[in-house]
């Protein structure tokens, strides 16, 4: 039935996203359970559709990621390359870059900001979590297994593994990789 409405890799990027909400296979009930009472993950899927699909279910879903844009305040792009698993928590308040590259198993929290005034914005390896009030400003690389504190702005590239905070963020630890992105998506 998914078959006839969606592409199979629209359908594989939804679970994905759905694996990371939830720890559970998705199903065609629990999907739209979902996307009802859990507006992080409807905005995901939503993006996901008009990012993906053609014809009058990828115009459905613009007009709908336009008003839960406008209700939540999330700015993400449908231009915008976004890995498997991608996690929204506490949705509110997010604008991305549509030149941004956001890699599998990443985490972005509310009132972050991943921003470019002149050229590209940032590139986001895999398994990254990044905290509340965020800001990724130009062109800067963030490594795998990354974890970045609240508040901090970022405006260098960030080693594999490593731990940020700090305005500017520096380095603050190598202890514990990618601690907080659980429930990993293995494609």
């Amino acid at each position: 039935m998914v078959d006839f409405i969606l592409r199979e890799d629209t359908y594989k990027l939804i679970a994905s996203d759905y694996w990371r909400y939830t720890g559970r296979n998705v199903s065609l009930f629990r999907m739209f359970r979902a996307t009802l009472f859990n507006h992080c993950f409807a905005y995901t899927f939503w993006l996901r559709i008009a990012a993906n699909e053609k014809g009058i279910i990828a115009k459905i879903a613009r007009n709908i990621l336009y008003k839960l844009s406008r209700q939540y305040g999330l700015q993400i792009p449908i231009e915008t390359s976004i890995g498997y698993g991608l996690y929204i928590g506490h949705g509110i308040g997010i604008v991305v870059n549509p030149t941004a590259k956001i890699g599998n198993n990443c985490n972005l929290s509310q009132f972050t900001t991943i921003g470019a005034n002149e050229g590209k914005a940032a590139v986001i390896g895999d398994n990254v979590y990044i905290g509340p009030s965020v800001c990724l400003v130009e062109n800067v690389i963030i490594g795998d297994n990354v974890t970045i504190g609240a508040g901090a702005v970022v405006v260098k590239d960030v080693p594999d593994d490593a731990t940020v905070a700090g305005v500017p963020a520096k380095i603050i630890s190598y202890k514990s990789p990618g601690r907080y992105i659980n429930r990993r998506w293995q494609k």
